[in-house]
């Protein structure tokens, strides 16, 4: 019985470490410490035309620059902007009712806890080069 969990454990690092030696990273075959040039950080420009969406329900990216804005438990600096009650004075996207409702669909008076926190999910947008390469088409009339 001895030999056989030896036996068992000897294969089981075997086989991790074939899996490991055949992952490679974005970096490609360099070395970690080959090329240690940091990217410059592009600046999202004060106000700009907003990206077309590339599916349904995507969630819109931010056409502004979101720099010291303050979104925590007490306070929400998008919506200032925003907000049912002064999206019409500011010229800003209402916010989705969506955002209004709980997990059980029962519509709320305030943000709900769940969608509270935006830049989870609504990302500054700028115009940068592809990081990574893909195939990605936007679905039917979307990203036109």
């Amino acid at each position: 019985m001895k030999k056989k969990i030896t036996f068992t454990l000897l294969l089981a690092a075997l086989i991790s470490t074939m899996a490991v030696a055949q992952v490679t990273s974005l970096r490609g075959d360099q070395e970690i410490g080959a090329n240690n040039e940091v990217p410059n950080i592009k600046t999202v420009p004060k106000n700009q035309d907003r990206f077309a969406l590339n599916y349904v329900n995507q969630p819109p990216m931010v056409p502004h620059a979101v720099d010291g804005y303050q979104v925590n438990q007490s306070n929400n600096a998008c919506l200032q902007c925003h907000d049912v009650d002064v999206y019409r004075k500011t010229g800003a996207p209402r916010i989705s009712p969506t955002h209004f409702m709980d997990r059980d669909n029962k519509v709320l008076t305030e943000v709900s806890a769940r969608r509270y926190f935006c830049l989870q999910c609504h990302v500054p947008q700028v115009q940068t080069d592809v990081l990574v390469e893909n195939e990605f088409v936007p679905a039917g009339k979307f990203g036109q």
